[in-house]
């Protein structure tokens, strides 16, 4: 069975999450552990988590969920301060996460601010390394990023770097942006098994975890992050039906983060349902 949800809002809490996952005929969902335009958080309800795990399968939620980290976090910022408030903001996530563990935790790897890749890197894996535990049940997932400005993991070559650097190598994934890596410039609509062989032998698809499935508003190589509706932009339908169905990805999560409303996602999730084989 295909795996799939969209974003879906904190604000309630665990519980209204994975009724809300049912509204949507979805099985599987992601959500921002706070707000994602800044860096508040509200106390974590362990009733509200409790009652989530207990009604999951109840709600058709089989995971694994993808909790994603705000903008705002940025491990590779100039600011020393702002690295210091990524840091401590990734560490208190991974902590509250471990209430419902098995799951994982996407982050964008951040924008190096004229420092250089090098040390964009070198920062990241820092943060990496300072906040990783060996007991840690929750996964944390790379994104693969469009290139805009300075954003580090434009390539997968900068995603296998910043692995590399990980001690705790094994806590870590990688998650894929279809519209992120069209307009970094990986040819998913034409070459999609010479994109994922080229992913293999960079990064490893033992490393792949999750998809964001998005479809973009711009051309091959545009470097620059405008999601679509899926079938309604550059990549088009018929590569997400290749997509979903490729023997590399189809046991994967799908999340969908178009620009939509929940009848959108609704819609869009009954979609691909019928596109998928088996």
């Amino acid at each position: 069975m295909l795996k799939i949800g969209s974003h879906i809002s904190s604000s309630k809490g665990y519980a209204a999450m994975g009724r809300q996952a049912r509204k949507l005929g979805a099985n599987t969902f992601a959500f921002f552990t706070r707000n994602p335009r800044g860096g508040s958080v509200k106390a974590l309800d362990e009733a509200d988590v409790a009652e989530f795990l207990d009604k999951a399968a109840e709600n058709g939620v089989e995971g694994p969920i993808v909790a994603h980290a705000p903008y705002t976090m940025n491990a590779c910022a100039a600011d020393p301060g702002l690295r210091e408030f990524a840091q401590n903001m990734m560490r208190d996530d991974l902590a509250r996460l471990e209430h419902t563990p098995g799951n994982y935790y996407n982050f964008h790897p951040g924008s190096h601010v004229q420092q250089g890749v090098q040390t964009g890197v070198a920062l990241i894996t820092a943060q990496l390394n300072s906040v990783l535990l060996p007991e840690q049940r929750t996964m944390v997932l790379l994104e693969t990023m469009a290139g805009k400005g300075s954003e580090v993991g434009r390539t997968f070559e900068e995603l296998r770097s910043i692995l590399d650097g990980v001690a705790l190598d094994e806590k870590m994934g990688v998650c894929l942006d279809t519209c992120h890596v069209w307009d970094g410039g990986y040819d998913i609509v034409n070459d999609l098994d010479g994109v994922l062989t080229q992913f293999d032998k960079t990064v490893g698809l033992s490393r792949l975890r999750a998809v964001h499935i998005n479809d973009s508003m711009n051309p091959l190589g545009a470097h620059k992050d405008r999601h679509a509706k899926i079938g309604e932009g550059h990549i088009g339908f018929e590569a997400f039906r290749r997509i979903i169905n490729h023997p590399a990805l189809r046991e994967l999560p799908f999340i969908l983060e178009t620009p939509n409303d929940d009848a959108g996602w609704a819609r869009e999730i009954a979609m691909l349902r019928e596109a998928y084989e088996g």
